[in-house]
């Protein structure tokens, strides 16, 4: 299957899951780093709106900066607007792979990617997304540590593009209140 190119502008949904199913994150650590790479290498490019992380898959919702944004590299067109996810995943790979001293694949074969054109498909899924540990009868979403919705409803400083979202919910007791109607 061919892969739409990452557009200047644009929202997308990305995801996916571990080889086979199996477990991406296995100790605090894993998602701490899984982070930090994602602030390396996707702020280039990107804007990030939410994020959840699970043990055996992640979703994130982000947006590729305009292209007038992009350093010089991006811009030359030398270097493809993929580059930094394919570098974001490898370097997770080969550091998974070091610590638990395994070899192959940790992700499934490519990236998934849906464009998002609709509002109310990007409000929608940022709850989803936000939810996504109470979907799965993990943890409540409320309090799970590995997703956005902490970081969109505190004062704390983030790199997540908080003021966007809250503001495409009117206010963060909106925001709130929408994720509350999806409890399980």
């Amino acid at each position: 299957m061919k892969y739409q190119p990452f557009e200047p502008a644009h929202y997308y949904h990305i995801y996916n899951r571990g080889n086979n199913k199996q477990t991406i994150f296995k100790v605090e650590e894993n998602y701490n780093y899984f982070l930090k790479l994602v602030k390396k290498h996707l702020l280039l490019i990107a804007d990030i709106y939410a994020y959840c992380l699970l043990s055996n898959h992640f979703h994130m919702i982000v947006r590729i900066k305009e292209e007038k944004l992009f350093s010089t590299r991006f811009k030359s067109g030398k270097v493809k607007l993929h580059q930094p996810f394919s570098n974001l995943f490898n370097a997770y790979a080969k550091a998974y792979n070091k610590r638990y001293q395994r070899t192959g694949s940790l992700f499934q074969e490519h990236l998934k990617r849906i464009k998002i054109e609709d509002e109310n498909y990007l409000k929608n899924l940022i709850i989803y997304i936000n939810t996504n540990s109470s979907h799965h009868n993990i943890a409540n979403y409320e309090s799970y540590k590995h997703s956005s919705y902490s970081s969109l409803v505190s004062n704390n400083t983030t790199w997540l593009k908080r003021n966007e979202v809250i503001d495409l919910f009117g206010d963060k007791e909106n925001f709130k209140y929408v994720h509350s109607l999806t409890k399980t």
